[in-house]
Formats: C-alpha cells, structure tokens, sequence
C-alpha cells in the first residue's frame, strides 16, 4: 500500500496481517484483533522497528522475522500461541500526567 490514513477497512477483513514495524501499523493491527507478522527494515536509523517486534513478540502478540526470513517464518507460524493484545487504558495516563502537573 501507499500511505493511507487508515487500513480499517482492510484490516477488518484480513486473517492474517504482514507489516512493517511502525508503531501505527502495529497498535492499529493489534487493536483489531488481527495476527501479525512483523517485517523488520533493519537498515533504518538505529534499528528502532526491531526493537518494537522483540518487545511485541516477548508480550506474546505478534510475530517477527525480516525480508529473507518471512517464508519460513509463514510456514513455521503457530497463529494459534499469540495473545490478544491489551486494551489501552488512556484514563491511567491522564491520571499520570494530572498528578506530574499538579491538577490532582
């Protein structure tokens, strides 16, 4: 895909979603209840996607791999052994951010 705003609607019918490592295209596909399959670009700036995927994959929520290994990947894949990721909680952080600037 090109950029778009939102993949909803194409995320609303997918079983099974391959992405990038981008906080957006993650929390957006976790949020929908989809299986994910993290593609890292380990030539970007500080490796920063890898280090999304190992901790998305250490929770138990997607799976990783890279461009050489995403067929293997697909066909050792046990969708079945990943959790369903959290629901935020938004009211935590405001709560947070209240006491740091003293409105609470």
């Amino acid at each position: 895909f090109r950029f778009k705003d939102s993949l909803a609607e194409h995320l609303q019918s997918a079983d099974l979603v391959i992405s990038h490592a981008g906080a957006g295209s993650c929390l957006e596909t976790l949020e929908k209840g989809k299986p994910l399959i993290v593609v890292i670009n380990d030539k970007l700036m500080d490796n920063h996607q890898l280090e999304l995927a190992k901790q998305l994959h250490r929770d138990g929520c997607v799976l990783y791999c890279n461009c050489s290994t995403l067929v293997e990947t697909l066909q050792s894949m046990d969708l079945s052994a990943l959790k369903p990721f959290p629901p935020g909680q938004p009211e935590k952080f405001a709560s947070f951010l209240d006491k740091v600037f003293g409105l609470q």
